[in-house]
């Protein structure tokens, strides 16, 4: 399976819109928080009360271990969700919820997104339609490790920080993310994600540098075989 396919699966900005102006018809707009580069949104631990959307900018999520190390699991931005667990019951953030760009987050308590999901039928199914898109992402990230070596990986990665396929600018620029945070997502070493990201510059695919302008001719790397 190529990691290309997962890419261009990429896109659900409709649905994402979509799902926030129903929100805002609802009255839920007024939750609206802000948050800087580096502040922390939540903390492995704290309680798991509410539902996040992002509005504008970029979240990381990542888990902590017990010796401290951190792993970067996901890199949000504008249209997605998440500490979603707490509609399944789950008490507490299994993970921590970091701002890598000046964000926009509107915060939906537990209640009242239960609430909204049994009542309009279009929330809820676009709701359906955002963790569909979330587990198919789970799935090509987990292809992507096993398969998938680490220039693609980059390729890969860089492409999805750019919403690749979900924007009209034909630029599109990556929120600003250090390489040992790239290095984190795709599993290797700072040393090897400078020596593609000089490449990929090299070859005319990227711009830039702790903040990234990606141009779409990078997918050629992920599509080579």
């Amino acid at each position: 399976m190529e990691a290309g396919y997962s890419v261009r699966l990429a896109s659900s900005a409709p649905v994402a819109f979509k799902f926030l102006a129903l929100l805002e018809a609802a009255g839920v707009g007024k939750n609206t928080l802000k948050y800087g580069r580096r502040e922390s949104i939540f903390t492995q631990g704290d309680p798991c009360d509410s539902v996040l959307y992002v509005k504008a900018g970029a979240v990381k999520i990542s888990v902590l271990s017990k010796t401290g190390k951190e792993a970067v699991v996901a890199m949000l931005g504008p249209g997605d969700f998440f500490g979603e667990g707490c509609l399944a019951g789950q008490p507490i953030r299994t993970g921590n919820a970091t701002a890598v760009a000046p964000s926009t987050i509107l915060a939906v308590p537990k209640s009242t997104m239960i609430r909204l999901l049994r009542q309009h039928r279009a929330m809820s199914d676009c709701f359906i339609c955002h963790l569909l898109a979330r587990n198919i992402r789970s799935e090509a990230d987990l292809v992507d490790q096993l398969f998938n070596s680490i220039e693609k990986r980059l390729a890969r990665t860089l492409l999805l920080l750019a919403r690749y396929g979900q924007h009209d600018t034909p630029v599109p620029v990556v929120p600003r993310i250090s390489q040992e945070t790239l290095a984190e997502m795709v599993g290797t070493t700072r040393s090897r994600v400078n020596f593609f990201l000089s490449k990929f510059k090299r070859m005319g695919f990227i711009e830039g540098d702790a903040q990234f302008k990606v141009h779409s001719t990078l997918l050629t790397v992920v599509l080579r075989e």
